[in-house]
């Protein structure tokens, strides 16, 4: 199944201090890398490099690496197509725009579903489930 991955999952795959976190984030980026159903927005990993720096302190031959690894995966680049549907998406649904972005980053690439912990588990938006994927059943 596509998805658009949000930053969390790729924060969690480099941060040690919540193991479980870390380990599901691993799994999902190595399982949709493998099936090539993963999607990435620039937005997605403009936020990842800014975190890696400054929480996490990565030196920067890691996040090189880690951006060459997400640059196999599909982009969304950022358009102004995109941040005026992101726009109508904040105004009709209450979303902050920077999380109306990245759900219509997923809505453009035809994904169905989104895996973020920012927004609401189970709904759907444009064909597209946001799913958070460190929710227990």
């Amino acid at each position: 199944m596509r998805s658009l991955l949000d930053t969390h999952l790729l924060v969690y795959a480099d941060s040690s201090d919540e193991p479980e976190r870390q380990r599901r984030a691993i799994d999902l980026i190595k399982h949709h890398r493998a099936a090539g159903t993963a999607v990435l927005s620039m937005q997605v990993l403009q936020e990842f490099v800014n975190v890696a720096l400054r929480k996490l302190q990565l030196p920067p031959a890691l996040i090189r690496a880690r951006l060459a690894f997400y640059g196999g995966f599909e982009l969304v680049p950022p358009t102004a197509g995109l941040m005026a549907s992101a726009l109508d998406l904040h105004v009709l649904h209450g979303f902050a725009f920077y999380d109306a972005l990245i759900l219509q980053a997923a809505i453009v690439s035809g994904c169905q579903q989104l895996l973020s912990e920012d927004m609401q588990h189970g709904a759907t938006f444009g064909g597209v489930q946001i799913v958070n994927p460190f929710a227990t059943p």
